[in-house]
């Protein structure tokens, strides 16, 4: 288990931390290790991590009272003493000092050694940050052989409940509602680790002054617009049959360079999950919530009714019309507009759905 830290505490064996280890040193790291290595083929999700290491360690004002003290791969290499003496180095501002290492590789293993070897207590702490680095790397040898130091690999897994908690605490949000936290565990996994922290802080200066707790439409209003989302718009009013706003959709969607396969593909795969929850035994309700992945909040509302309107008969004929319409599409004979031809499948299903059973 991870130790509790304090005075003299020490690292565990081995040093290499696992994903929960690392979690918990991410959220409050040891103040008086000599130092951390992190590493990982990602370089955002390194970089946001070192931010919360250097931030954890010297604090928010850390950086203006000159206790941080960033340090290039390229000068090191250059002068491989610089970093025994930026770590022995005393500021003028009171506080714990780090000094930051960037893009290190093997070949700043020695100098980095020669460092550590000399460090004392009371030194500023080493935090140096790798990309992909091979079990066998003499940096990770470095970090993980010594009881001073961290070693932390960094993977392209999307941040976990407990860590996007942590986030939500850091931001200043206060209480989530149940479906709206799984709204921001599914964004998570959807767009990349620099924008979800982006989002999360649009949603903290959304809520500024707002006691209430977040709601999914809290994090619709700042949630990233991107081309699923004008999908998704498109496919629920051809879904409810308003046949009359597909024509301005459908021009934004060729704006944006969507393409008619495309837009296929994502009405074959909304109708398909349409299709399923149709015919599940425990009707409309409990076909939805038993899609894989699951529908939240007014989606899942709207996915219900949606499946309420249509039923079995008419969403095998939609499906048939999809599978005729992509056959279209590929085919090497067909000369005409092709979103065109997808606009008139739209609006085709859109008037199918109109019909009374």
């Amino acid at each position: 288990s991870f130790p509790e830290q304090g005075a003299g505490s020490l690292p565990p064996e081995p040093m290499k931390l696992s994903t929960k280890e690392a979690g918990k040193y991410f959220a409050r790291p040891d103040p008086n290790a000599a130092g951390c290595l992190i590493y990982g083929a990602d370089a955002m999700r390194v970089a946001l991590r070192r931010q919360e290491a250097i931030a954890g360690l010297i604090g928010p004002d850390g950086e203006k009272e000159m206790r941080l003290a960033r340090l290039p791969a390229a000068d090191l290499r250059k002068t491989p003493s610089l970093a025994c003496d930026e770590m022995k180095a005393r500021g003028f501002f009171p506080g714990p000092r780090v000094v930051f290492v960037e893009d290190a590789s093997d070949s700043l293993a020695k100098p980095l050694a020669g460092a550590i070897e000399e460090w004392r207590e009371g030194d500023a702490q080493l935090i140096v940050t790798a990309g992909r680095l091979a079990a066998r790397s003499s940096l990770r040898k470095l970090f993980e052989g010594d009881r001073r130091l961290y070693s932390i690999g960094i993977y392209d897994e999307p941040p976990s409940r407990d860590e996007i908690q942590a986030m939500i605490g850091r931001v200043g949000l206060g209480e989530v509602e149940q479906d709206a936290m799984s709204s921001l565990i599914e964004l998570s996994r959807a767009i990349g680790p620099g924008d979800f922290r982006q989002t999360l802080d649009k949603l903290a200066l959304y809520k500024h002054g707002d006691a209430t707790p977040t709601s999914l439409d809290d994090i619709d209003a700042v949630a990233p617009v991107s081309v699923e989302s004008g999908l998704d718009d498109i496919l629920n009013v051809v879904a409810e049959s308003k046949t009359e706003e597909i024509g301005p959709l459908m021009q934004r969607l060729t704006g944006q360079g969507v393409l008619a396969v495309s837009l296929c593909i994502a009405a074959a795969r909304h109708f398909r999950a349409l299709y399923a929850a149709a015919s599940d035994p425990g009707g409309a309700k409990s076909g939805v919530e038993r899609l894989s992945p699951p529908v939240f909040g007014p989606r899942r509302d709207r996915m219900i009714g949606q499946v309420q309107a249509w039923g079995v008969l008419k969403l095998e004929h939609a499906l048939r019309v999809l599978a005729d319409t992509d056959l279209l599409l590929r085919s090497a004979d067909q000369r005409a507009p092709q979103m065109a031809l997808m606009e008139r499948c739209l609006i085709r299903l859109a008037m199918l759905g109109a019909r009374r059973r």
